[in-house]
């Protein structure tokens, strides 16, 4: 069987198309097909296939489709099956053309020989039928065919390459010369239509065709070509050695991570021509550290380069700002950076190693061999990069920082790109690029002042003309005449104090400003030092609707005082942050907006948490976060994959709003946060970020006087975190101080939760007998609180402990009370937990298929539930039961689903365990660690 993607949506078997059926339907094979062997949940295909324009009973019309298609696929090998809450479509050894031709432009890259990349290029460029996914529309397909477009021309890009390089240039000149016709201003192109002319005895027609795309990009993008370009076009007009021959330098492809580049950009050439050096293919990794004073222009200077680059890293960019001078917040995290780019990559968040050491592993892996541009800007020091930086071939990284990285120069041969403030010449060409040539030509003597005062610093400059530009009735000289007063704070920018520079300029900008807007950038200036943040907590900030708000939100974007870095989230740079934090303290209102962010996110977590656990949760009637200033309206989240989607975007936010709540003496809000992020923190397997955040709460309880309940539930909630961690002589300890205050407050329903994770935690450790002890307490409370729920959940803990000590009759009877506690159309994951210890309880006493069937109806519970960690659980237990039935290839497969999510949530223990169990059974784990 052969699918087919890179034309119209085909399905072939024995050489006859199979009937797909209509548009619609096609759409969910191809949404399937694209993430072949990965599982798609329900709500991502209906996104995917429909976008926000569901159809009446939309679920039923997706369901009807699957089972067509898999009719349609029956008795040919591929075939969609539903696992752990969503679709998976195994093509087994069908042929996907969309996989095919990546795996065949991998190779390419990989060849060194010319004609064999060729070969290559060739057959991957065949497989194209014309449009990808051709007849099928939707947001999420269009978005997918656009990405498969650049990848196609990345290929005919390289395929190219591999043609000059294998003396194919006469017969090259066609292909070329008409797809420049298409795309004049592609670099890449123009250098291999001039590569290819040169070697036909063409020269003059190669340095014709330069100096064509030379004013094209002139007249509409204001630009220069680029350095590998202007390169080419000396060896041309020089006839150098060399050319003859290889190909040309290589370029890249359209970014994925990188901040929009500035829109005007001025000088630098010297600069950007050393960034250019030493970026072959196949060279050793290329460092480069650009280094300057704050607000010189690194960013932008490595941006611009980067964007007039492109077509050297086809593989993809990543980018990071590590925040290694924000005055108001510590550096970036290199491995929670990390983690971001792992997941750029492609990995799974519940995929990510859980040791540091492996995810960078696992990250250099991931770019080994891989055209690739790292951009981590604004560094601290060398520390701080070295786990981001990739390694093996091809892979380029560029540094930003205020620190000189001379360790990097010593160990890493990193090339440093120092930079210094821009020439009179050059800053007053910017001013013309922002206010355009006749202004600035009207007002020269106005200029000459701004560019003396601003001293060549671009940020400054920027700045000015900001101001210019909203207000283009004023004249230049108003501006200039309103800096020059400022005598001594204008003489130190000249001498290249940063601080005192920046706060003339930033408040010569912060004049024009509306009043909201002057509010809402003091109250950024005051508030907790988040990563990025949202409209909505913006919103908050303000103490204001998310209306008006987005008003003066635009404003401060038209100022450069604010910059939404991707869709509906916003950064503050560091300096505009530290004079925004210098003018709130005049500002009215500006101390509550802490207060006010603080409690939008504890709100937000808190109605997030509630949509994940429910009522049933201990203490949830008891742990409701206080109530929220006025002004601050929580966003209302519906939905488990939002709130996951919600808690995943926020975690960064959510862990400093919980240490500004720590550091402004507000304790219930730092233990709010710490719950609400407990179903986010486990699902995700994220056991470090657990226990920090309880471990703050800790010292919230320690450091200010608080409610007796809050101290129990830290010390419990402390002792469950670092017994995962594997400190289990720290989690008693936490779990006694637990029962002592709960006993002192009298409260039977705390205490019975303590007596039910202590319990856990010996079972853990395998005193049984003392586990016992615990949960036999625990469960006599529950009956005296009369919470059936917690009555039952805890019977079955009972019931398993039973069960280990062999105890069976006593187990089975605890177990099947529970399960008739519990309604058999709610409270899903608590049955799934019953049904698995009596699956053990039948397995044990030799009642085999009845623990298959047991085991069976858990699974279905917990992969609706998208349970990743109970469902690896009980597959292991029943992978053991099919063994012991003489089903060992029924036995197997269990066990290889368990491993493979064992190793995907970083769980090293349990996947050694599972395979040694593969390993005893005669059958070799072939699931890739």
């Amino acid at each position: 069987m052969e699918f087919r993607l890179l034309g119209a949506v085909e399905v072939w078997a024995e050489g006859r198309p199979v009937s797909l059926g209509h548009a619609r339907q096609r759409s969910v094979l191809a949404a399937l097909l694209i993430d072949a062997d990965q599982w798609v949940s329900p709500d991502q295909l209906l996104h995917r296939v429909w976008g926000d324009e569901l159809p009446r009973r939309a679920r039923e019309t997706l369901y009807t489709y699957l089972s067509r298609l898999r009719g349609a696929l029956e008795g040919h090998g591929p075939r969609i099956t539903r696992r752990s809450g969503g679709y998976v479509l195994s093509p087994g050894d069908a042929e996907v053309d969309l996989h095919r031709f990546r795996e065949l432009a991998e190779r390419a890259r990989a060849t060194a020989d010319p004609g064999a990349a060729l070969a290559q290029w060739r057959e991957a460029l065949g497989l194209w039928r014309g449009e990808a996914l051709s007849g099928l529309a939707s947001p999420w397909l269009d978005g997918v065919r656009q990405v498969l477009d650049d990848e196609r021309w990345a290929a005919f890009l390289d395929h190219n390459d591999a043609a000059l390089a294998a003396g194919r240039h006469a017969e090259s000149l066609p292909r070329l010369a008409g797809a420049v016709a298409e795309r004049e201003l592609d670099q890449r192109l123009a250098g291999q239509l001039m590569l290819a002319l040169y070697r036909s005895g063409r020269a003059a027609d190669a340095l014709t065709h330069y100096e064509r795309v030379r004013r094209r990009l002139a007249e509409e993008l204001g630009t220069d070509p680029g350095p590998g370009l202007r390169d080419l076009y000396q060896r041309v007009l020089a006839d150098a050695p060399g050319l003859q021959g290889g190909a040309p330098s290589a370029a890249a492809a359209v970014p994925r991570q990188l901040p929009t580049p500035p829109p005007v950009f001025v000088g630098r050439h010297r600069e950007r021509d050393e960034l250019g050096t030493g970026t072959a293919h196949g060279r050793p990794v290329v460092l480069h550290t650009v280094g300057g004073a704050g607000g010189v222009g690194k960013t932008w200077l490595a941006l611009r380069w980067a964007h007039d680059n492109l077509a050297r890293f086809p593989d993809g960019q990543l980018y990071a700002d590590l925040r290694g001078f924000d005055p108001a917040a510590e550096p970036a995290e290199p491995h929670a950076v990390l983690r971001r780019f792992l997941e750029a990559l492609g990995v799974d968040p519940d995929g990510m190693p859980g040791d540091a050491d492996a995810r960078t592993a696992l990250y250099r892996s991931l770019v080994a061999g891989k055209r690739l541009l790292v951009l981590l800007d604004n560094a601290r020091d060398a520390d701080q990069v070295r786990p981001l930086l990739p390694g093996g071939q091809g892979c380029v990284a560029v540094i930003t920082s205020r620190n000189r990285m001379d360790a990097l120069v010593a160990t890493h041969g990193a090339r440093p790109v120092p930079l210094g403030m821009l020439p009179p010449d050059a800053a007053r060409e910017l001013l013309a690029r922002h206010l355009g040539a006749r202004r600035v030509d009207d007002e020269a003597q106005a200029v000459d002042a701004l560019v003396e005062h601003c001293a060549g610093l671009p940020l400054a400059l920027g700045i000015v003309a900001a101001r210019a530009i909203a207000h283009p009735e004023f004249p230049l000289a108003v501006l200039a005449g309103e800096l020059r007063p400022a005598d001594e704070r204008l003489d130190a920018l000249e001498t290249g104090d940063l601080s005192t520079s920046l706060r003339t300029v930033l408040r010569a900008s912060w004049r024009p400003l509306s009043a909201p807007a002057r509010d809402l950038l003091a109250a950024l200036g005051s508030a907790p030092a988040t990563p990025d943040i949202s409209r909505a907590a913006l919103a908050a900030l303000a103490g204001r609707a998310a209306g008006p708000v987005r008003r003066v939100v635009a404003e401060l974007e038209a100022a450069h005082l604010l910059q939404q870095h991707r869709p509906g989230r916003f950064r503050v740079h560091d300096l505009v942050r530290l004079y925004a934090a210098e003018t709130a303290r005049e500002a009215p209102g500006a101390a509550e907006a802490p207060r006010r962010l603080i409690d939008f996110y504890v709100q937000t977590a808190h109605v997030a948490w509630g949509v994940i656990d429910g009522g049933d949760a201990p203490f949830a009637d008891r742990l409701a976060p206080p109530a929220p200033l006025p002004g601050c309206e929580p966003l209302r989240l519906s939905g488990v994959e939002a709130v996951m989607e919600w808690f995943g975007t926020e975690h960064d936010c959510l862990l400093a709003a919980q240490e500004a709540a720590l550091d402004q003496g507000l304790p219930e809000h730092v233990v709010a946060l710490a719950w609400s992020l407990l179903p986010f923190h486990w699902a995700r397997h994220h056991l470090a970020e657990y226990l920090a955040a309880w471990r703050s709460a800790a010292t919230a309880v320690e450091r200010f006087p608080v409610r007796p309940v809050l101290r129990i539930v830290v010390d419990w909630r402390l002792g469950h975190a670092s017994a995962v961690a594997g400190r289990y002589e720290e989690a008693l300890a936490h779990l006694a101080r637990a029962r002592a205050a709960a006993e002192e407050a009298g409260d039977a329903a705390g205490l019975a939760h303590v007596h039910r994770t202590t319990g856990w935690v010996l079972d853990q450790q395998g005193d049984l007998d003392a586990a016992l002890g615990h949960a036999r307490q625990a469960l006599g409370l529950y009956r005296e609180v009369g919470h059936a729920v917690w009555l039952a959940m805890q019977q079955n803990a009972v019931g398993w402990l039973y069960t280990l000590l062999g105890r069976y009759e006593e187990a089975r009877e605890q177990c099947e009370q529970a399960l008739g506690v519990l309604d058999r159309d709610s409270h899903e994951a608590e049955r799934a937990t019953i049904l698995d210890t009596l699956g053990l309880v039948a397995h044990r006493t030799g009642r085999l298929p009845d623990a298959v069937a047991h085991y069976r109806r858990s699974l279905d519970l917990v992969r609706g539930l998208g349970l990743a960690r109970e469902e690896a659980e009980t597959l292991d237990r029943l992978a053991e039961t099919y063994r012991d039935l003489g089903r060992p290839e029924a036995a197997r497969e269990a066990w290889e689903q368990a491993l493979a999510i064992h190793l995907a949530q970083g769980r090293a223990g349990a996947a050694a365990e599972t395979r040694r169990h593969l390993a005893e059974g005669g059958a070799a784990a072939d699931v890739d660690a």
